[in-house]
C-alpha cells in the first residue's frame, strides 16, 4: 500500500450489487433476501427499537411475508432500558396494532442507572468510550504516544511499548493511533484521534467521571442474548450510513448482511446498505408515520433517550422537555457529566481550530 493510498475497510471491500441500486430496486432486493433467508431459516426474531430505521425494517418484513404467505410469522421484541420516552413505548403499541403482531416488551436485570452507576457514562461514542475506558483502568500514560511519534522505528517502539505495559494492547493502538504491527493508522474510527485534539484535550482537562458504555451491554446487549437463544435468525436494523461501531467490520462481518455467529446463530441486517436517501424515499412511497419523537417533537434519531453518544443529545432533551420534562430530568441526573464534558471538549476543539487557521 504506498503512503498515499488511503486504507478502505471490508465494509467498502466487501459490498454486494445491490448496495449501488436505487432505492425501489434496492428494496425490491432486500425483499428478496429476506423472503429466501425466511424460507430456508423459519425460526426468527427482530429487534424494533421503535425508532426510524425499526419502522422501515418490520414493514419490509411484513410487505415481504404478505407476498409469501408460507413465511412463518417472525418474534418481534422490544428492550425497555428503563429510560423511554412515552412517545416511543405508544409506538411501539400502535406498531403492534398496525401490523397485527406481538411486539414483547423485556426489561434487563440491570437498568440504565444502575448500569451507570456501576460502570460509567458513555461519551463521544462507543468507541471512543471503550477506548477511553481502557485508558482510565489500566492507568498508561498518554505521553505513550509523544514517544511512539517520534520514534524512527515505529514497530520497534511498539513491541517495546507491549512489553513495558503488558496486557495492554489495544488501548496501546488506541493512544498510539496504530496498529498491533506498529503501523500508523491515524485516519480509522478506532483510535483516538478520530475526534480532533482528543488526546491534548483529556490530557488538559482529565476527566472527572468514570467513562464506559457497558451500559449498552447490560442494558440491550446481554439481554438480547438471553432473549434471542433458540432462534436461527436474528434480525436487527443497523445501517452502515449510522457510522460509529455500526460501520466497523467485526469478527462476525464478511459480507456484513447476513452472516453467522460464533454460536452458530445467524444476523440478517436488512437495511445494512440503505442510505439516508434510500430511507426517505420508503418513507414518503409507503407513508410511514414514525413515533410522535420525530413526527410531533422534531428528533432526527432516538436510540437511547438522552445517549451521550449522540452529538445533539443535550439539543434533543429541549426538544423533548415541552411534551416529556420528567425524561429530560432523568437523562441529565444520569448523563449530566458527560453532557457537561463534552461541551468543554467542543469549546477546547473550536478554539485549536481557530488558533490554527490563525483567527
Amino acid at each position: 500500500m504506498s503512503a498515499k493510498q488511503e486504507y478502505r475497510s471490508r465494509v467498502y471491500t466487501d459490498r454486494p450489487a445491490y448496495a449501488d441500486f436505487d432505492a425501489p430496486a434496492k428494496f425490491e432486493a432486500i425483499k428478496s433476501i429476506i423472503a429466501g433467508k425466511l424460507i430456508r431459516y423459519p425460526k426468527a426474531i427482530c429487534s424494533y427499537s421503535g425508532g426510524a430505521d425499526s419502522d422501515i425494517l418490520i414493514d419490509l418484513i411484513e410487505r415481504t411475508r404478505a407476498m409469501f404467505p408460507q413465511l412463518a410469522p417472525v418474534k418481534y421484541v422490544f428492550f425497555d432500558t428503563g429510560l423511554e420516552m412515552k412517545a416511543t413505548r405508544d409506538h411501539v403499541k400502535d406498531t403492534a396494532k398496525k401490523y397485527g403482531v406481538e411486539i414483547v416488551t423485556k426489561k434487563p436485570k440491570i437498568n440504565i442507572i444502575q448500569a451507570v452507576r456501576k460502570c460509567g457514562i458513555p461519551f463521544v461514542s462507543k468507541i471512543m468510550s471503550s477506548g477511553l475506558s481502557d485508558w482510565q483502568k489500566k492507568g498508561i500514560p498518554l505521553s505513550i504516544a509523544e514517544e511512539y511519534n517520534n520514534a524512527e522505528d515505529k514497530a520497534a517502539k511498539r513491541k517495546e511499548l507491549k512489553e513495558r505495559y503488558p496486557k495492554c494492547e489495544s488501548v496501546i493502538n488506541f493512544l498510539c493511533c496504530c496498529n498491533s504491527a506498529g503501523e500508523p493508522r491515524p485516519n480509522i474510527q478506532l483510535v483516538i484521534n478520530s475526534s480532533k485534539y482528543m488526546r491534548d484535550f483529556i490530557a488538559e482537562y482529565p476527566p472527572d467521571f468514570q467513562i464506559s458504555a457497558k451500559c449498552c451491554d447490560y442494558c440491550k446487549k446481554q439481554l438480547a442474548h438471553r432473549v434471542q437463544k433458540g432462534y436461527e435468525v436474528i434480525i436487527t436494523g443497523e445501517r452502515r450510513a449510522e457510522g460509529g461501531m455500526r460501520s466497523v467490520p467485526r469478527k462476525d462481518n464478511t459480507a456484513l448482511c447476513f452472516t453467522e455467529t460464533a454460536s452458530g446463530q445467524y444476523r440478517l441486517r436488512p437495511l445494512y446498505y440503505v442510505t439516508d436517501a434510500d430511507k426517505q424515499w420508503y418513507k414518503d412511497y409507503y407513508g410511514i408515520r414514525y413515533s410522535d419523537a420525530y413526527e410531533v417533537y422534531g428528533l432526527t434519531r432516538t436510540g437511547c433517550c438522552g445517549c451521550p453518544i449522540s452529538y445533539r443529545a443535550v439539543d434533543d432533551l429541549e426538544k423533548i422537555r415541552p411534551y416529556e420534562p420528567n425524561v429530560v430530568k432523568a437523562a441529565w441526573n444520569i448523563f449530566g457529566k458527560s453532557y457537561i464534558y463534552r461541551q468543554k471538549y467542543n469549546e477546547y476543539k473550536a478554539k485549536r481550530m481557530a488558533a490554527e487557521k490563525g483567527v
